[in-house]
């Protein structure tokens, strides 16, 4: 039963947690961190600030409202990985998140309180952080049996696929970058950031003999770091140079994600099946 309930917990936190990464997004888009008027941990509304004033300030008042909800699942599933399982890897990684989280918490006020380049980096790398974290762990908990080598070829290949949406929603290619856009770009991008982050994991439970699904791992574990730069990237202001960089980000990851894929055709799927069974 408490290994079901963890299961269960890591799966709604990973899940939270994307939500609300892109509630962030959506938010600091719309602006509405600008109606609490430099106020941290209140806002513009009645009673204090303590009551949204207006649609902006409910925004705000509702990502914060998520994020406390994240929070107190976050340490739920930290005890549970210390309480109901052995697994380092899968404690690393909810530790890594329960430390992270406060200060996520920090720099989302300093977003609020003095909106500059190094809060804004530093909140969306961080949040980065947090996701990856969770999504390991999740991966990791659920351990080989999970794992497949078909899972894994369509984890690379989910990367190509996504990618012309992505490029559709880039800022300054067919639709204009509003707060919505934004948002459903992220959650676009997000995915790709994902994928080749569950097929590294992948890779590694399956623990094929060769040496094939050691490259496959590396490589998706490079082109997942590349997209989260490339989605740093997005939060600037979109000169030309960064236009450039986007591209060569878009055109490396997908080189990077092509051979990890090819490779995966060259492993044989029984060796990679036997695999999947050893501890």
């Amino acid at each position: 039963m408490n290994r079901a309930r963890l299961r269960t917990l890591l799966l709604a936190t990973t899940g939270l947690t994307y939500v609300l990464l892109l509630l962030g997004i959506y938010t600091a888009a719309a602006g509405a961190g600008l109606t609490c008027d430099a106020r941290w941990p209140l806002c513009d509304g009645a009673v204090f600030g303590l009551f949204p004033a207006n649609w902006p300030s409910f925004i705000e008042w509702f990502h914060r409202l998520v994020a406390m909800i994240a929070g107190f699942l976050v340490i739920g599933t930290a005890y549970g990985a210390w309480r109901w399982q052995d697994d380092r890897r899968v404690r690393l990684g909810v530790t890594t998140t329960l430390v992270l989280y406060p200060v996520q918490a920090l720099l989302g006020a300093g977003t609020v309180l003095d909106y500059t380049f190094l809060y804004l980096t530093a909140h969306f790398v961080t949040a980065l952080a947090i996701l990856a974290s969770l999504v390991l762990a999740t991966l990791w908990y659920l351990g080989p049996r999970a794992a497949s080598l078909r899972r894994l070829r369509y984890a690379l290949l989910g990367v190509v696929g996504l990618y012309p949406l992505l490029l559709a929603l880039s800022p300054g290619a067919f639709v204009t970058h509003t707060a919505t856009v934004q948002a459903i770009y992220y959650a676009v991008g997000l995915a790709i950031f994902v994928a080749p982050l569950a097929a590294a994991a992948w890779a590694g439970l399956l623990r094929s003999p060769t040496q094939r699904l050691r490259r496959v791992r590396l490589l998706a574990a490079v082109a997942a770091v590349l997209v989260g730069v490339q989605l740093l990237l997005g939060r600037y202001l979109y000169t030309e140079l960064i236009r450039l960089l986007d591209a060569t980000l878009m055109v490396t990851v997908l080189l990077l994600v092509g051979v990890a894929a090819w490779l995966t055709y060259r492993v044989d799927p029984a060796g990679a099946a036997a695999g999947s069974t050893t501890q």
